[in-house]
């Protein structure tokens, strides 16, 4: 199946439509028609080879929401007409201890095949959700809630789960207090996350421009991390620290900012080594860990609480002529707080 999509062609290339081919769903699988996609910093650092080599012509995205057209003979779990998502996979072996226990996204025989930039079964490269539709195997796909609108969806493929396992995973809920580094795409579902479950939380970011929408998300406070004296008034106060920046952090800084026995979480995959002094994770029994995405079963978990909880993503919908634009954007830090892509606009 042909259909229109968007493709980079190299590093320092400009997005432009295109068409590519879809196969046909197998017996096990699905082809859904994709009606929004995110924009998430992971498609930039690839699109821009800053990850390493990309394989081009490249077509990212990993926070896909749309419907199901087809389905294959075999297919038991979904039906045409069904409300679907797909994450950071499409597939993997199914069969380890990893896969076994619903984290697909460490498959230990190496076989996780991502959205985009990763080959699949069929040994050609994947393509992501900057396309009109995409063909997936069954058991890789969720269910969208009917309370959550595909646009506001889409981002919480990545962005959600992304947030969402770490703040279970350590125990964000009443009594405690997370800090999250970074009101920005990741961030600002975080925020709202935590919040849901329970938790006192402060944003912190550089200046204090987001102070007055960190608080709306549910946030009951917001510091600038370029103000000394406030975040010497943090030092011993949280349970968690969530920190979504990708690079330039001050470990020794935001370990100050823990309780003894307190998480410091890492998703924001930084490019450049970070220095560390061992001896603050000693003294206070402290912990300094990072969190990669989710497996299906917790992605689908995500996608329940925030349905049940009225939580969404701040999003600007976007056209696929604005792509590029929005990169800069997103780089920039100008955007509140995650684009979406509308696919229709494909066919213009």
């Amino acid at each position: 199946m042909e259909v229109s999509a968007y493709s980079i062609d190299a590093a320092d290339g400009r997005f432009e439509k295109t068409t590519i081919t879809r196969r046909e769903p197998g017996p096990t699988e699905i082809y859904f028609d994709i009606h929004y996609a995110g924009i998430c910093h992971s498609d930039i650092h690839t699109a821009r080879g800053e990850w390493g080599p990309a394989t081009y012509p490249l077509v990212p995205g990993h926070e896909i929401a749309g419907v199901v057209t087809k389905v294959g003979s075999e297919v038991t779990k979904w039906k045409v007409g069904d409300r679907v998502g797909v994450g950071c996979f499409v597939d993997s072996c199914g069969e380890c201890d990893e896969c076994a226990s619903g984290w697909e996204n460490f498959c230990l025989r190496g076989e996780t095949v991502w959205t985009y930039n990763s080959q699949g079964r069929d040994g050609l490269p994947t393509a992501g959700g900057y396309s009109r539709g995409i063909t997936v195997e069954q058991d890789y796909v969720v269910r969208i809630p009917d309370e959550i609108p595909l646009d506001k969806a889409a981002p919480i493929l990545c962005a959600g789960i992304t947030t969402y396992s770490p703040l279970k995973r350590w125990g964000a809920g009443p009594g405690k207090k997370v800090a999250v580094i970074g009101v920005g795409g990741l961030g600002h579902m975080a925020v709202q996350i935590a919040a849901a479950m329970g938790a006192e939380v402060t944003g912190i970011g550089r200046t204090l421009s987001k102070r007055d929408d960190a608080l709306a998300m549910g946030a009951t406070d917001y510091v600038a991390s370029s103000d000394p004296e406030a975040m010497k008034a943090l030092r011993g106060k949280f349970d968690i620290i969530v920190t979504t920046v990708s690079d330039g952090l001050d470990l020794g800084l935001l370990l100050k900012l823990l309780r003894n026995r307190g998480v410091l979480v890492d998703v924001g995959l930084p490019e450049h080594p970070s220095q560390l002094n061992v001896a603050q994770l000693i003294n206070g029994n402290k912990v300094l860990t990072g969190s990669n995405i989710g497996g299906i079963p917790e992605t689908q978990e995500v996608l329940d609480f925030c349905a049940e909880h009225g939580i969404a993503p701040w999003i600007e919908v976007i056209g696929g002529e604005d792509i590029n634009d929005a990169y800069d954007k997103v780089v920039g830090s100008k955007v509140r707080y995650r684009y979406v892509i509308d696919t229709s606009t494909f066919d213009a």
